[in-house]
């Protein structure tokens, strides 16, 4: 064993980090071991286990090279790099800390303008002038065939002028505030198109935290977003009506303004959107059933359920009076029923027990009755179990496969469908009710049902039957779109192209397609056909499925059965706030593609060339599916398709789940409205006061 001494300054400069490692390697391969020094000496030692073929030179060698190291001190060059790193690294994480918050408040930083003089609407004097006798124009029946001149009236009721200055744009109508439209208008140029909107709530309202705010957990105003605010970047109008009636061939729209009176609305371009309503399945009571898609839905429910608390406390009520009034059911086991009763259940046992004797806690029951096998059945099978676990360990009552008979004023019944150990049949079973959701699913509105009623490719349509460019079927001008809860995309059945197919991919044209064939003709069909593009992907397991005689090679019989298993597979898109959203966007890109193309020098006045670059520039719609979320009480899930499911029992679920939605605002101001409110809930908890 051999001792070297080294010098304290040698030792500091060995572990300097800003020496290149091939030095140190170097260094420590002439040493077997580096000893730290002792704090009380100002030279350590450094034990070299010599084996036994070392020669005397190498320890010779080793003296020499640490004489040299003594003497090396770090350059200017490694105290410059280690300076440029720390200030590239500070530097990088500046600028994706700004990127992040660029791409998260884009939206806002338009509407940062208030010190700049206010941009007016460039309206024309006709657009807020009421009387006629004053204005240039007939009463017609014939529509605006003239467009500088549009009519007074038509069919006996006044028209509405709202074009501005600049005539020359298409005029674009918007029907409706909801997801869709608002994010239309997010991405639509606002120089392309004059943009009105028509809409009777002159407000965005964010739909999935409405559970939320049924209990105080959200503030009202922070799942507000006024329009007028939105459309000051695309420098549109807006009118407060609804929609009543639709002229498909002169372009008319039929308002109902909120004050009563109708007007016709000239368009070039109609987008329409205006959600969908619940459907109640002909079961009889639906009066005293309570609904959750407005504002007003939720401010009723919030006073019905703690008049009823209030009413439960009263000394003078009797016990079977007050177990009636805390009896809370849900019909429908979806998203919003399953995210209410999560709710009620924080807001039960995280604020009212701590304002309300234990004997009133303990009488509240709170029931989901769900006509399938599971709640949550659109999600995967896990997390359908995962729910209804945590839903038994919160005591909420699951009754699944019922189906409710009928609703009475202070009584539910609903048919219960036996096992089959117990015999089949159905027993109906009835239970007091003091408040009841009807969560069940939706159907058309009055004004969708008008349109499917007048177009002949609309008939037994449950919504407005749009193609995959989202233009209303039957109107052969294409100056209508549909999207969101209202609209149905339905994409055309791919065996119905079945010989084209093959003839395209069997190079020889003799009907049996090889694997390098069918590999290029699945890349084709995908890229003409984007909605089935995600069950095309596999060419290697879809030919080794459906080459069921092992030929290698698939016939036209095979192929036909392969392409009728992914037409079943094409289903009709879920009414999801994130399908709608999409649509938008999409119609958006679409209308500023289909602008830049009109006003292109190389096409105006050739509508064939227009036509052609639109099948070539602009793609069908492709949905996304980004993964659906659900709140379960201190609990949540998220469903990311394909068997990929995350589910959480805690804390750090619950905040990931909010923090997707906080993320999905449209604002900035509604995302710092929506942390004060989870900031006071944290605090100083919900409030129970109604009014």
């Amino acid at each position: 064993m051999n001792q070297t001494v080294l010098s304290r300054s040698t030792y500091k400069t060995l572990s300097k980090p800003a020496m290149s490692l091939s030095y140190k390697r170097q260094i420590l391969e002439s040493f077997g071991g580096i000893k730290p020094p002792a704090h009380d000496n100002r030279s350590f030692t450094t034990t070299a286990r010599v084996r036994q073929n070392d020669k005397p030179e190498s320890i010779a060698a080793a003296s020499e090279n640490r004489s040299q190291v003594s003497s090396k001190k770090p350059g200017l060059y490694y105290r410059a790099k280690q300076k440029l790193g720390r200030a590239f690294r500070v530097t990088l994480f500046i600028a994706a800390f700004g990127g992040f918050l660029t791409i998260l408040f884009k939206d806002d930083i338009e509407a940062l303008d208030r010190l700049q003089p206010p941009r007016h609407l460039s309206l024309t004097e006709r657009a807020f002038c009421h009387d006629r006798k004053n204005q240039k124009g007939q009463s017609d029946d014939s529509g605006p065939d003239d467009e500088t001149s549009i009519p007074l009236e038509y069919k006996g009721i006044p028209l509405i002028n709202y074009v501005s200055k600049d005539e020359s744009k298409p005029r674009l109508v918007i029907l409706g505030t909801g997801w869709g439209s608002v994010s239309m208008l997010k991405t639509i140029d606002p120089e392309s198109y004059d943009i009105c909107v028509v809409s009777p709530t002159n407000y965005f309202l964010f739909t999935p935290l409405l559970p939320s705010a049924t209990v105080g957990t959200v503030e009202l105003r922070s799942l507000l977003e006024p329009v007028r605010k939105i459309l000051k970047r695309v420098r549109g109008i807006y009118i407060e009506g609804a929609g009543e009636d639709v002229d498909f061939e002169k372009r008319y729209l039929l308002v109902k303004q909120n004050s009563g009176e109708m007007a016709w609305l000239p368009y070039d371009k109609l987008i329409i959107g205006v959600g969908a309503a619940s459907i109640g399945h002909g079961v009889p009571g639906l009066e005293y059933c309570h609904q959750l898609k407005t504002l007003a839905d939720v401010r009723k429910i919030r006073h019905i359920m703690m008049k009823n608390f209030e009413q439960a406390s009263l000394p003078s009520t009797s016990p079977e009076e007050k177990k009636r009034l805390l009896s809370f059911i849900v019909c429908g086991g979806g998203p919003t029923g399953c995210e209410f009763a999560a709710e009620l259940y924080d807001f039960l046992y995280e604020d009212l027990t701590h304002y309300f004797p234990k004997e009133i806690c303990d009488l509240v029951n709170v029931t989901v009755i769900q006509s399938r096998d599971h709640i949550l059945n659109m999600f995967d099978k896990k997390i359908s179990e995962f729910a209804e676990s945590e839903f038994k360990r919160h005591k909420i009552n699951v009754v699944t496969n019922a189906r409710v008979a009928k609703i009475n004023e202070k009584s539910i019944v609903y048919s219960l469908k036996n096992s089959r150990e117990s015999g089949a049949g159905v027993t109906e079973v009835e239970i007091p009710q003091g408040f009841v959701l009807w969560s069940t699913g939706v159907g058309m509105t009055p004004f969708t049902q008008k349109i499917t009623e007048k177009l002949p490719e609309q008939q037994h349509k449950r919504c407005i039957a749009v193609d995959p460019y989202l233009r209303v079927k039957g109107v052969d001008d294409n100056s209508a779109f549909a999207l969101g809860d209202c609209a149905s995309v339905e994409y055309p059945h791919l065996i119905d192209h079945i010989m084209e197919f093959v003839h395209e991919m069997s190079h020889e044209k003799s009907g049996e397609i090889n694997f390098e064939e069918f590999k290029e003709g699945l890349k084709k069909i995908a890229k003409r056909y984007p909605a089935a593009a995600s069950h095309l992907h596999e060419a290697h397991y879809l030919f080794e499925k459906y080459d069921v005689d092992k030929s290698g090679t698939i016939d036209i019989e095979e192929f036909r059965i392969m392409l009728h298993d992914i037409d079943k597979k094409l289903t009709t898109l879920p009414a999801l706030a994130q399908v709608a959203s999409q649509e938008g966007k999409y119609l958006g890109q679409l209308f500023n593609t289909a602008w830049k193309i009109r006003n292109d020098p190389r096409f105006i006045g050739d509508e064939e060339a227009i036509q052609k670059e639109y099948i070539k520039s602009i793609p069908q719609f492709n949905y996304n599916h980004l993964g659906s979320l659900t709140y379960l009480g201190n609990a949540a899930a998220a469903d990311f398709g394909g068997g990929r499911a995350l589910m959480g029992s805690n804390l750090v679920a619950k905040y990931l789940w909010r923090s997707a939605y906080w993320s999905e605002q449209v604002s900035m101001r509604t995302r710092i409205l929506l942390m004060m409110d989870w900031t006071k809930e944290l605090l100083f908890g919900r409030d129970t006061s109604y009014f």
